[in-house]
């Protein structure tokens, strides 16, 4: 089956900030799949777990957090943070019968990197293989 997945990244500022000054156009050329949303954070710490359920709720097929590298987060702690919750996220889409792999965080280096437009390549694929969300029955 074929379809267009809605995929909402959430990036720290600094992890995307040369990425994203390249325009939507600039990141299509370098390869950014039409499927993901970028959403910028001051930093993904901040980022709660009902944010990222949220995002399912308005029926995202796939969610995935683009911070610091776990040891480098320009704010601390920031991106372990984040990492903690999106395994928050995994474990509760799972005891909800939903794939944990629609949910991922990576640790990024910070500037322009193909590493920011891999990641959101291999969200899109892995979201495409494995279809809609179920969860998107239940309020769409």
């Amino acid at each position: 089956m074929s379809f267009t997945p809605d995929i909402q990244a959430f990036c720290c500022h600094y992890t995307s900030q040369q990425t994203v000054a390249e325009g939507r156009e600039g990141l299509k050329n370098d390869g950014l799949p039409d499927s993901v949303t970028l959403n910028r954070l001051v930093c993904t710490g901040k980022l709660q777990v009902s944010a990222l359920l949220k995002a399912f709720e308005d029926g995202a097929d796939g969610v995935y957090v683009a911070g610091c590298p776990a040891d480098e987060c320009h704010n601390m702690k920031g991106s372990k943070r984040a990492a903690k919750r999106v395994q928050a996220v995994k474990r509760a889409l799972k005891e909800l019968g939903v794939e944990p792999e629609r949910v991922e965080m990576y640790h990024l280096p910070r500037g322009f990197h193909m590493e920011f437009v891999e990641a959101a390549q291999e969200m899109d694929k892995r979201i495409k293989d494995l279809g809609p969300c179920p969860l998107k029955g239940e309020n769409k």
